[in-house]
């Protein structure tokens, strides 16, 4: 009975995908992994492809110091792990933020989709290129701006337009998922954000900052 249940809560949460996603979705295993789990390694051959059903996993690398910095989330209802497709390494490490449900859609059952559903090859094509797109923004950051020009771009750009009124709240954020986004230590990072706060440009709480104003350009 339990397993029943359990099939049709997987059934459901693949039935809210966009529909040739679920199709794809349906293909697959569905397995569960807990929170700070590593689903993917950076450097592992890898020949499958992840849809997350359900939870929050964040995309990242590390170099050989242990310094991490961070490529972006995805969020339940998008899929990760198509770059390695093609039989090369993950180019990337994936680890959950909290509880997840992911559907294991091997190369094989990845590649009969795609025959059948020509369309979902095209939006593959384009995620690949969108997601390519934000790792040479990442690298452009890292070569061009400081610390602090790439810690105003990491808040500016989780508040959305930039015609947005303040104040704007930034929940759920906290000084060392900034630090692995921009490439610095979280003490760099909580410094830097003091004294923004003792300008009055942010207020500061427990994973939440708050934007008052429109942040300089240098500090």
């Amino acid at each position: 009975m339990n397993v029943s249940r359990t099939a049709v809560e997987h059934e459901k949460l693949i039935a809210q995908l966009e529909p040739s996603l679920g199709r794809l979705a349906a293909r697959g295993i569905v397995r569960s992994y807990r929170k700070n789990t590593i689903i993917l390694n950076e450097g592992e051959p890898g020949d499958s492809l992840f849809v997350l059903l359900q939870g929050q996993v964040k995309v990242y690398a590390t170099d050989e110091n242990g310094r991490e910095i961070t490529y972006g989330m995805i969020q339940a209802g998008d899929y990760f792990g198509e770059m390695s497709l093609d039989g090369a390494p993950r180019s990337a490490s994936v680890m959950t933020l909290e509880p997840c449900l992911c559907a294991l859609v091997v190369r094989s059952a990845v590649q009969q989709h795609l025959a059948e559903e020509p369309a979902f090859a095209l939006q593959l094509v384009t995620q690949v290129i969108r997601r390519a797109r934000a790792a040479t923004e990442t690298a452009r950051q890292m070569a061009l701006l400081d610390v602090y020009g790439r810690v105003i771009h990491t808040l500016e750009g989780e508040q959305g337009p930039a015609s947005m009124q303040m104040p704007v709240q930034l929940t759920q954020i906290t000084h060392q998922q900034i630090a692995s986004r921009v490439g610095a230590s979280r003490e760099m990072v909580s410094r830097l954000l003091k004294d923004l706060e003792k300008g009055g440009y942010v207020e500061l709480g427990i994973k939440r900052i708050t934007l008052k104003k429109k942040l300089p350009a240098r500090w």
